[in-house]
């Protein structure tokens, strides 16, 4: 098919725009029907015309139309405007000044530069494109093996459960055949000698009965009856069946003694596949560089602040704190210098339960009397959210800009995780998959975070555990403690925050220290720097950890990555 008279609908003269066309001129490059030749070798008698068939019509470019005057050609560029010119438009002074390039140079440029990019297409970025459709598909096959495997380890896994639960019942139920045959024989044992007694005092008895019978004296008086060994009656033998005391697991304490399956995660990683290029490329790998523990953490510098208890501690910066304690003000201190930079006052009057941070440097805090969350904006405070039949506790604002709160109930039975965005509920999260409380209930101290990898992870007071969920609620872990303890009291969490690393750390009240553990709940190590009383946490972006003790009012700024 010839591809130059194949358009899908019919060409139309470019004078009458009605006929079809049948013939060509090759200077103006004009389409033409039969009828209007004429009128256009007449329309500009300057130009020698060449009006050919239109399938005979030369390959010569065809000028684009001029967009300020119709039915005009441009063959020249302006490359100050950006845009083709005609004759016309360059004798009517409009370029005056400008540069004009014949538009065939640009033409050329512009074909020099499409060439390049259709090149890249088609040496360089598509076969990326197959790199990644080819990992993609290898990716899919090596998670069908992986997930594969994983299921056979867990069927295995179970059928050595099953095995060893077999082995138990067969052991209990041998155990219970041999104390049911010591007793039966015990039994039959006494049951024997009863008999013989029985016999005995039977001979006895007929014995008598004869000698009763007799009609010789001599009989009668020689009778000798032995009756006082009868009269001692033998002890009773108490027996009595074991027991067999069930040990029954809740399901989630079964689950987590059986085995935990980690979360999946689907991640975006920037740069995760490289161009088939030999320029070089900047590196600019998106995720942290990884930190080792010290060994020994240090205290780098000690605050002095003005409560009479200290409450919590938010990082504005790598150089500000916010503080909050015991009275209705939250306070902001410079960390080089220890000093008091501003005071906030909360907008009832009341003592603010929680402050965090939100990622544009503004402050949020919690009013646990007034069942408000508020930010503080150049000083204002705006009421962000209102609860009606729930108490706010603990709040932190999340790398999405939301709002993550965790809340009770006002008759004390339920405790639940809310997201919002503003003042809007995107996301409740309050039971597990089997329609159980995730977290305590009652007036307990709760404190939450995000975690880098977007786990949410609560400090619940009232089960004395970190509980962990994903970013769509399913939980992860509880941790409950670490054994052996610095003051070997029970774990009694409070604050929480995290770092670059994802590791969780929470300050333990009881034990004057601070738990470390990682994104799967491992312990990692303590920090206790001589703590008293540790209650709010937070990290800065270097991974300093502040933390804010209660009863001495100080906030301790603490080195424990390398």
């Amino acid at each position: 098919m010839e591809p130059r008279t194949s358009a899908q609908d019919v060409m139309r003269c470019d004078l009458c725009e009605i006929a079809v066309v049948q013939m060509h001129c090759d200077i103006c490059l004009v389409n033409l029907c039969k009828a209007c030749v004429g009128e256009h070798m007449i329309s500009d008698e300057s130009k020698k015309h060449e009006i050919v068939p239109f399938k005979l019509r030369k390959s010569t470019p065809q000028y684009p139309g001029c967009k300020s005057h119709n039915k005009e050609r441009c063959t020249m560029y302006c490359s100050q405007c950006d845009i083709p010119v005609c004759d016309t438009c360059i004798a009517s002074h409009q370029h005056l000044g400008h540069k004009l390039i014949k538009i065939l140079q640009v033409l050329d440029k512009k074909k020099e530069n499409i060439i390049l990019k259709r090149n890249e297409l088609k040496e360089t970025i598509y076969p990326i494109y197959q790199d990644i459709a080819s990992d993609v598909q290898n990716r899919m096959s090596q998670l069908e093996k992986e997930y594969g495997d994983l299921s056979t380890a867990i069927t295995k896994h179970g059928e050595d459960w099953h095995r060893e639960i077999d082995k138990l019942v067969k052991k209990f139920k041998a155990e219970v055949d041999e104390m049911k045959n010591t007793q039966l024989q015990t039994l039959q044992k006494h049951l024997d000698e009863i008999n013989k007694i029985m016999s005995d005092i039977k001979d006895v008895t007929e014995a008598i009965d004869i000698s009763l019978n007799s009609y010789d004296i001599s009989v009668v008086f020689g009778v000798s009856i032995g009756i006082d060994e009868y009269r001692k009656i033998p002890p009773k033998i108490m027996v009595s069946s074991p027991t067999f005391n069930l040990k029954k697991l809740p399901a989630e304490q079964l689950s987590a003694v059986f085995g935990t399956l980690s979360s999946v995660t689907s991640t975006l990683k920037e740069h995760g596949y490289k161009m088939k290029t030999t320029q070089k490329s900047p590196n600019t790998g998106s995720s942290p560089p990884v930190k080792q523990l010290l060994d020994e953490p240090e205290t780098v510098t000690t605050i002095d602040t003005g409560y009479g208890e200290l409450y919590k501690v938010a990082c504005l910066s790598d150089e500000e704190i916010w503080t909050s304690g015991d009275d209705n003000t939250m306070e902001l201190y410079s960390i080089n210098q220890g000093s008091l930079l501003k005071s906030i006052r909360t907008k009832s009057g009341y003592i603010p339960y929680d402050i965090a941070v939100t990622k544009s440097g503004d402050l949020v805090y919690t009013d646990y009397r007034d069942r408000t969350v508020n930010i503080v904006k150049n000083e204002k405070i705006e009421e962000v959210i209102r609860l009606q039949n729930w108490i706010p506790w603990g709040v932190c604002s999340t790398s999405s800009g939301d709002l993550l709160v965790i809340m009770d109930s006002d008759d004390n039975k339920q405790t639940k995780v809310v997201r919002y965005s503003g003042s809007r509920e995107k996301q409740t999260i309050q039971f597990d998959d089997k329609g159980k409380p995730l977290y305590s209930s009652g007036r307990y101290n709760r404190y939450i975070t995000e975690n880098r990898n977007l786990d949410i992870c609560v400090s619940d007071n009232g089960a004395k555990a970190v509980v962990v969920v994903n970013q769509a609620g399913k939980l992860r872990f509880w941790y409950t403690g670490h054994t052996p303890a610095p003051k070997n009291e029970p774990f009694s969490p409070r604050g929480i925050t995290t770092d670059s690393q994802s590791h969780i750390l929470t300050a333990d009240k009881n034990n004057d220290c601070v738990h470390i553990i990682d994104q799967d709940g491992q312990f990692l190590r303590y920090i206790d720097c001589g703590l008293s009383e540790p209650r709010g946490l937070c990290t800065d972006t270097n991974d300093n950890l502040f933390v804010a003790q209660n009863r001495n009012r100080q906030v301790k700024k603490i080195k424990y990555l390398q």
